[in-house]
């Protein structure tokens, strides 16, 4: 049996979960989507992964700036590990740095377009900064890759009638 290299290996994995996530029904496509969360935290350093954790506990304790500080060491020594950069834009956000954050969740599209957090992310970004259509077009594009994302269900019917022109 022919071995395909490891990166080989984790994208067609990748693309079978997301073949899944896109058919599956709501329960199962939380672990699906879980599943992909997973293999996106996976920088293939341990050192990379221990800043991505730390970043991660820093935003989750409330420490945006510890967490700014973790994200960007691990987007200096890690520039084409997605992950680094959609957390950095989630932490600018909380911040209230809107420009970095959109700058981040822009270079971690580019090396993920189907990373469906960081376009929730940009059309949170969107919507703060008072851009109701481009942020439904955000959300309407994660659930174009994850149906069942209940964030951004919940975003798209408070946007639908702004976008609409139906509030009165």
């Amino acid at each position: 049996m022919i071995s395909l290299p490891a990166a080989a290996q984790d994208t067609s994995r990748l693309d079978d979960l997301f073949e899944r996530l896109s058919q599956t029904d709501p329960n199962d496509a939380r672990r699906v989507a879980r599943d992909i969360e997973h293999a996106w935290s996976q920088s293939g350093s341990p050192a990379m992964d221990l800043l991505l954790e730390r970043g991660r506990d820093a935003l989750e304790g409330g420490d945006s700036q510890a967490a700014i500080e973790h994200f960007s060491a691990l987007t200096d020594h890690a520039p084409d590990f997605a992950e680094g950069w959609h957390m950095r834009s989630v932490a600018y956000s909380r911040v209230g740095r809107y420009g970095l954050a959109l700058a981040d969740v822009e270079h971690a599209l580019a090396l993920n377009p189907r990373h469906f957090n960081a376009i929730y992310g940009l059309g949170v970004i969107l919507e703060e900064l008072n851009q109701p259509d481009l942020a439904h077009r955000a959300f309407a594009r994660v659930l174009a890759i994850h149906p069942h994302h209940e964030a951004v269900t919940k975003a798209l019917e408070r946007l639908d009638n702004q976008v609409d022109g139906s509030a009165l």
